[in-house]
């Protein structure tokens, strides 16, 4: 399947957003758009997902929000956004907002749509949403997703750009399907010799469904890889490349490993 060949990009996840201060996570924020990452990402739960289960924890859409105003190049979104804890419309107005407080003296912004089908049942058992089923939660982002698309062709304003989707997973009977339908960029943990094959399948889809799935930019994980795995990675069509750092104290040597990695296959020059 023929995709888009954009140049690699490095994305750092502050995964995730509790055990800590805000204004560590403002400072680490900053330091992370100064140090040339490109996509910065936070994570979409409303308790921790390790260590102390009821420790700090901050929620991820008002984060973004923050974020969005703080920064000024960096482009930033949830990796990924729950669908199921926030009306569809809802969402495509909240992010149509934060795209437009991303913008600044550019004039487009800097908003990534990240979103999913949610999993964390203690999330919904607190907040009060039905959790329903893995498939009926599938079945609900498809619908949702319409409904965003709907909805940002008729807010006023516009948002400044079409909004980049972002759908993680790798499920093929649906959650591939989605994929083809909406995704900008497919994100996953897949291993290189898998990447072919659910390409295979988002393109049969994208024939069933008349979609158009060159548009796509396949995104995976780094987090406890290495060089070789990831110029595999590479091999393999993925050019979105997301990083998972943790804990008050984040480790920024790590990021300048990854940068410079970046950089190299970029053929650019970190140095000039």
């Amino acid at each position: 399947m023929p995709l888009l060949d954009t140049p690699v990009r490095l994305g750092v996840q502050l995964q995730p957003q509790h055990h800590r201060s805000y204004a560590d996570i403002r400072d680490a924020a900053r330091r992370l758009e100064d140090m040339g990452v490109d996509i910065l990402f936070n994570w979409d739960h409303f308790f921790p997902l390790s260590g102390d289960p009821d420790g700090t924890h901050f929620e991820a859409w008002t984060m973004l929000a923050a974020w969005a105003e703080q920064t000024e190049r960096i482009e930033l979104g949830a990796l990924v956004g729950c669908h199921s804890y926030r009306n569809a419309d809802l969402q495509a107005d909240m992010a149509r907002t934060i795209d437009h407080i991303s913008a600044k003296a550019a004039g487009t912004g800097r908003f990534v749509f990240g979103t999913g089908a949610g999993w964390f049942e203690r999330d919904y058992a607190e907040y009060g949403y039905p959790f329903g089923t893995p498939g009926s939660r599938l079945d609900a982002l498809a619908e949702g997703l319409s409904r965003v698309e709907e909805r940002w062709a008729t807010l006023n304003p516009a948002p400044t750009r079409d909004i980049p989707v972002l759908i993680g997973g790798k499920g093929e009977r649906k959650t591939l399907r989605l994929v083809a339908r909406h995704a900008d960029i497919w994100h996953s943990f897949v291993a290189p010799e898998e990447i072919g094959g659910k390409l295979d399948v988002i393109a049969r889809w994208a024939e069933t469904d008349g979609s158009d799935a060159s548009r796509l930019v396949v995104s995976n994980e780094l987090k406890g890889r290495d060089e070789a795995d990831a110029d595999a990675l590479l091999d393999a069509g993925v050019r979105l490349f997301t990083l998972g750092i943790s804990g008050p104290d984040p480790d920024l040597d790590l990021v300048r490993r990854w940068l410079a990695w970046r950089d190299a296959r970029n053929g650019a020059n970190p140095a000039a």
